[in-house]
């Protein structure tokens, strides 16, 4: 259940950033403007707009927050990964800095 709502959560966030989510939008914004013509007062519209707006609001700042958690998630994971191959590294450098003393050791042998 909790990876379903994760995949959601990242295809709506994914989909708020898309133009179709601009045109969404707009044609909602201009229906709701439009319900003036169907004799709903200006009060009403606007009530209904400012609500529907914040309760989006909200729900997106939670989608979001929840994508920047995902995100930090994944840079942790990838610095965690960073270190461990630095200390790989160092540990390679440190066995070719030995294995060139042995070598360095064995030329002057092979010289006489």
């Amino acid at each position: 259940m909790n990876k379903k709502f994760e995949e959601f959560s990242r295809k709506l966030t994914y989909w708020i950033g898309s133009p179709q989510s601009i045109l969404a939008h707009t044609v909602f914004f201009v229906g709701i403007f439009a319900l003036r013509f169907f004799d709903f007062s200006s009060s009403d519209v606007l009530l209904i707009l400012t609500t529907i707006v914040s309760l989006e609001a909200i729900y997106l700042s939670i989608f979001i927050q929840m994508t920047v958690n995902k995100h930090s998630e994944e840079l942790e994971e990838v610095s965690e990964d960073i270190e461990e191959i630095q200390e790989d590294v160092e540990e390679i450098q440190e066995d070719v800095e030995e294995i060139q003393e042995d070598v360095e050791e064995i030329q002057p042998e092979s010289k006489e």
